[in-house]
C-alpha cells in the first residue's frame, strides 16, 4: 500500500458525526428593490442610467471600438465579437445583458451565455450591463438559490468597476478591469 493510500484509508476510517445543515433564516428586504439596487451600485462606484443616457455617453466620448451583445439596446456597435479574446485588447465599451441583479449589494449575475467570451467584462475599458428590473432579487441567499437551478459552464457576479485599495490605502478604480460600470435598468 502506498503512503497516499495509507493516508486516505486512515482519513476515511475516522468516524464523524453527521450534522444537519443549519437553517438559513429569511432575510427579506423591506425596501423597494429597485431603489436599494441603485444605491448599492452607486456605493460600488457604478452608475445606473437609462437608454438615453447610454446613447449620450457613447456620443459624447466618441468611442471607436464598441461591442453590443444586449439585443434590446439600439446603439451603433462597430465591432463583431471575435473568436479570440486577444483581439479585444483595445476594446473601449462592451454592452452585455445581465441575468439578474441582487439589491442588497448591487451584484449582477453573468454567465457564458451573456458574455460569449469570458474575458469580455474584464478586458473592456467601460462595461455596460443591461438588466431587466423585474429580475432583481433581494439578497445573495435568493441569488444562490436561483444559480443552483442553472447549468452554466462559467458564471460570476459583477458589482462595480474594478477597484483596489491595498496600496497606501488609496482607492484605484480600473486597476485590473473595467474603469467604469454602467447599468441600464429596463422593464421589459
Amino acid at each position: 500500500m502506498s503512503s497516499r493510500d495509507s493516508i486516505l484509508d486512515k482519513i476515511s476510517s475516522i468516524k464523524v458525526e453527521r450534522k444537519p445543515l443549519p437553517e438559513i433564516p429569511d432575510f427579506e428586504v423591506a425596501e423597494d428593490l429597485r431603489e436599494l439596487f441603485i444605491r448599492s451600485i452607486e456605493g460600488n462606484k457604478g452608475e445606473v442610467i437609462d437608454q438615453t443616457q447610454l446613447k449620450e455617453f457613447l456620443e459624447i466620448n466618441r468611442f471607436i471600438k464598441v461591442i453590443c451583445l444586449a439585443q434590446e439596446i439600439k446603439v451603433t456597435a462597430n465591432l463583431a465579437l471575435p473568436d479570440d479574446a486577444h483581439e479585444l485588447n483595445d476594446l473601449e465599451v462592451a454592452i452585455i445583458q445581465g441575468q439578474f441583479g441582487v439589491a442588497e449589494n448591487g451584484a449582477i449575475w453573468l454567465t457564458d451565455e451573456n458574455m460569449c467570451l469570458r474575458a469580455l467584462p474584464f478586458i473592456t475599458e467601460h462595461l455596460v450591463i443591461v438588466l431587466d428590473e423585474k429580475t432583481l432579487v433581494s439578497n445573495m441567499h435568493v441569488a444562490y438559490q436561483k444559480i443552483g437551478d442553472q447549468h452554466a459552464g462559467f458564471g460570476l457576479f459583477i458589482a462595480g468597476p474594478s477597484k483596489t485599495a491595498d496600496i497606501e490605502q488609496s482607492l484605484v478604480i480600473g486597476a485590473q478591469g473595467a474603469k467604469s460600470l454602467r447599468v441600464v435598468l429596463t422593464n421589459l
